[in-house]
């Protein structure tokens, strides 16, 4: 079976689990059975129904629990601190806390009182840096399309992608209990060598795909055109009637040669996606 969640030690009920067992309860479960379904101990729902029924209320004694060791004025002052450096851990602020009061502030208490507040250590979201210039052109080609409806349905959209062998962004998880670090099960082997990888080319339709071509070195406009284009693009464009081809403004795909060769092209239009780089990512399931 597998592991239940292992609660915190001090965790506190709260209103909808205070509720959730009185029902339990009224509707005939034992204590064991709501103890079960809640998942927590018979002894914590024997206390919750006893209170219940001697006092008519849910809600905890006031001053019940241990005293803050900060006021609401403290805590909105840790808050400011906090959001003056979004990177700072609960350690640098609880030294940072220390030096401006004097008084001696552990980093789980921290981290209690941002939680509290609704400040959580969380992963930043990455993203590739966009100029002005990158946001008003998406801006832009967002007013100029919005009112498509159908006419999705002639787009062709192209892309090239790369996929790397060993490859790890920092972003996976694994869950462990804390003894476990060290065990092979959860280390991700690094690569010291270069990394083995493979770029790839492809478009789709509402109802059609191209065939997935394979670049080898770096794509540069002539090649684009030579090994892209010309045996598999302008192909697969012909055959689709009023097609609209899109691509994204990376060099080898605006450079003059490029954009004179669609000029000679009558079959089909292009329609350029204005970013950086590619950012609009279609998953042909």
């Amino acid at each position: 079976m597998p592991r239940r969640r292992k609660r915190a030690r001090f965790e506190q009920l709260t209103e909808f689990e205070r509720g959730r067992i009185i029902g339990l309860r009224e509707a005939g479960l034992s204590y064991r059975a709501v103890a079960s379904r809640v998942q927590r101990n018979s002894s914590t729902v024997m206390r919750v129904w006893k209170q219940w029924t001697d006092e008519c209320r849910t809600t905890r004694k006031s001053g019940s629990g241990p005293r803050n060791v900060t006021s609401a004025r403290d805590d909105r002052h840790l808050v400011r601190m906090a959001r003056t450096d979004r990177t700072a851990s609960s350690r640098q602020l609880a030294a940072l806390w220390s030096i401006a009061t004097g008084v001696s502030l552990c980093a789980s208490s921290i981290r209690r009182r941002l939680l509290q507040c609704g400040l959580r250590a969380r992963t930043p979201l990455y993203r590739i840096p966009l100029t002005h210039d990158h946001r008003r052109l998406r801006l832009q080609w967002a007013n100029q399309h919005r009112d498509w409806r159908a006419d999705w349905q002639h787009v062709v959209f192209s892309d090239e992608s790369r996929f790397n062998l060993w490859y790890h962004d920092g972003r996976i998880r694994v869950r462990r209990y804390a003894s476990e670090r060290h065990l092979p099960e959860w280390i991700i082997d690094g690569r010291s060598g270069r990394t083995p990888r493979v770029m790839v080319w492809g478009a789709i339709a509402y109802h059609r795909r191209s065939q997935l071509l394979r670049i080898v070195g770096n794509l540069n406009s002539n090649r684009y055109i030579r090994e892209v284009l010309q045996p598999e693009a302008v192909p697969f464009l012909q055959s689709l009637p009023g097609a609209v081809f899109q691509q994204d403004n990376a060099r080898p795909h605006t450079a003059r040669i490029v954009k004179s060769f669609f000029a000679a092209q009558q079959d089909y239009s292009t329609v350029p996606i204005q970013i950086s780089y590619s950012q609009m990512e279609v998953t042909d399931g």
